[in-house]
């Protein structure tokens, strides 16, 4: 493969990768405008060592690349109480690497398409989403949900708590079971 061919592989995915980071950047999220670029470059760099190494195979290591970031992609998955945070982000690292493997088996139009949608879905998708979220939810009467307290205290104040409990509760719709 000549020098011209690698460098315009590497490139592309560089680029369409900082595209995605850019708008990542932008929005001040996790896996900006450098860490997009370097998931495309660095699975158009797999790509290429496989391509050398045995032209005939290249989805093997594709294939490996998939793998490997969701590694990644699970490394940036933090759980935040009763949210997830991070869904995204793993999303789009995996996106980019995507990315990178077209760079690197020379489909930059399928590449550019794959940026271009991928940069509208997080554009207007995100919009989309945040008016979706801002809709008041309907709560269904019958749903329920089970919660499951431990108070430990002192036995002299445990008929104080169990009032305050009992007031505290008082007029909704909740039964206690001790």
């Amino acid at each position: 493969m000549l020098l011209t061919s690698i460098a315009i592989h590497l490139l592309s995915a560089t680029c369409f990768g900082a595209l995605i980071g850019a708008e990542r950047q932008w929005r001040q999220r996790m896996a900006g405008l450098r860490t997009n670029a370097l998931v495309a470059t660095g699975a158009t760099v797999f790509i290429l060592c496989s391509i050398s190494t045995s032209p005939d195979s290249p989805g093997r290591i594709a294939a490996q690349i998939v793998s490997g970031i969701g590694f990644l992609g699970a490394g940036v998955i933090m759980r935040e109480g009763m949210n997830i945070r991070g869904l995204n982000t793993a999303a789009i690292l995996w996106c980019s690497a995507g990315i990178g493997v077209l760079c690197g088996l020379g489909q930059y139009w399928s590449a550019s398409i794959a940026t271009a949608i991928i940069l509208s879905a997080n554009i207007l998708l995100r919009e989309a989403a945040q008016r979706i979220n801002a809709q008041p939810q309907q709560q269904s009467l019958d749903l329920k949900q089970r919660y499951k307290i431990r108070i430990i205290c002192d036995i002299s104040d445990e008929i104080l708590i169990r009032t305050l409990i009992r007031q505290a509760i008082n007029g909704l719709n909740i039964r206690l079971h001790h």
